[in-house]
């Protein structure tokens, strides 16, 4: 397809194209894939734990095990996400993981296991920072918080379907391994169509017209004026970033590990019953992200400014998670406990909305490297929930005190938010 040049005159009558949405529609499914491959192992871990004969102790390393790198490799992917752009990255880093989820069918033991998985961490970890990277680029300032959820409902949605999709394939194929094997090659092919479509610069796509590149740089007719980034972000802000990302991940990978035990354990769910839950649960995250995006972009498109969005939205949300952590040990009957924590991941994942930050609060040369740093502090909560929540299980005996932990995790998410200064300028 060629691409389409417009002269001044014909600029303000033109239809932008829409390729920027089919850039995140990709993105979105790649964001997909990548919650169906990470949690593919939780899924198979009891059939793999009877035929490697592997302990509590060790299936807990290789269920972690993930998190060592990925965190790990946040900051520096995010660095090299700015220097050889998204596009490159993205599609190197699914094939990658497609690859390493390929090879944990051949694993022979706990040890190979956690090689693979750590494999897995490495590719996966520069997805969500070049996703930001890809909405400083892509998306106008109006759009920057459509654009964050949706790439990021992809989670919930991958949670929810990813038990389903893998126990289907297990069922199907009468093996874990060929459905590792089938999962891994699926996530190549997405790999390869991410490098055949993502491009690093929307001029640079044979599809995208002028008028749509004018839309996307903010100076089409009637539009908000640009944004200009700081050229640094200030410190207390960064570490309002980080506070409040680090404290909203410990609530998510907190339900994402436990959640399930909790309807086990607390609820009293059997495995059928635990798999309609979560996939509820998880179904209204994806419902939550999708709604904050939206009304945020709205609300921006009226003139609001993006400090009063922001932290109107993420403090109410944060409020919101608080009084239904609160609020679910009162609850008697099963079915409104999981009527409650739909109400709760609703709200969690209005947090989606912090992957539209790294575009305002960095310079356009490191927001791949700030949406790392951000990423690095919520996946250390993944490798550190986990275990302090098993602590507190373990000293307790019953998940209160787990519910009252999540419920302050709620307010200093809130807290973190408060402390990030926003572009004041109305509608930018």
């Amino acid at each position: 397809m060629s691409m389409t040049y417009l002269g001044a005159g014909d600029l303000a009558g033109a239809k932008p194209t829409t390729v920027r949405w089919r850039i995140f529609a990709i993105v979105f499914v790649l964001v997909v894939f990548n919650l169906i491959d990470r949690t593919a192992l939780s899924i198979a871990m009891p059939t793999i734990s009877r035929e490697f004969e592997l302990s509590p102790t060790m299936q807990g390393v290789v269920l972690s095990s993930f998190f060592w790198t990925y965190a790990l490799l946040q900051v520096p992917g995010g660095w090299l996400i700015d220097r050889y752009g998204p596009r490159r990255l993205i599609a190197g880093a699914t094939i990658g993981w497609g690859i390493f989820q390929s090879l944990a069918a051949v694993a022979t033991g706990g040890v190979s296991l956690v090689l693979t998985r750590l494999g897995l961490g490495i590719a996966e970890a520069p997805l969500f920072p070049a996703g930001a990277k890809l909405n400083a680029i892509w998306l106008s300032p109006q759009e920057r918080g459509r654009g964050a959820v949706f790439m990021d409902s992809g989670s919930p949605l991958g949670a929810a379907f990813g038990g389903a999709i893998i126990t289907f394939l297990i069922l199907v194929f009468e093996s874990w391994r060929l459905a590792f094997l089938a999962a891994g090659l699926a996530t190549i092919a997405v790999g390869l169509l991410a490098w055949y479509y993502l491009r690093d610069d929307p001029a640079a796509h044979p599809g995208v017209n002028e008028a749509e590149r004018a839309h996307i740089a903010a100076k089409a007719e009637g539009a908000a004026p640009a944004e200009v980034a700081p050229q640094r972000i200030a410190p207390r802000s960064m570490i309002g970033l980080l506070v409040g990302r680090m404290s909203w991940a410990m609530i998510n990978f907190g339900l994402l590990t436990w959640g399930p035990s909790y309807l086990a354990q607390a609820r009293g769910f059997d495995l059928k019953q635990m798999g309609y839950g979560t996939f509820v649960i998880f179904m209204a995250g994806m419902a939550g992200s999708l709604f904050a995006g939206f009304l945020a972009d709205w609300l921006f498109a009226r003139g609001w400014t993006r400090a009063v969005v922001y932290r109107g939205m993420l403090g109410l949300s944060g409020f919101a998670i608080f009084v239904t952590f609160v609020a679910l040990p009162q609850v008697a009957h099963p079915v409104g406990a999981v009527a409650l924590l739909s109400v709760t991941l609703f709200f969690v994942y209005w947090g989606s909305l912090y992957w539209s930050l790294p575009p305002l609060l960095a310079p356009r040369d490191k927001v791949g490297l700030l949406g790392g740093t951000m990423n690095f502090a919520g996946s250390s909560s993944g490798i550190a929930v986990p275990i302090i929540t098993g602590l507190i299980l373990q000293a307790t005996g019953a998940y209160l005190a787990v519910l009252m932990f999540f419920a302050a995790c709620a307010l200093l998410y809130v807290v973190g938010t408060m402390l990030i200064s926003f572009p004041s300028h109305r509608g930018s």
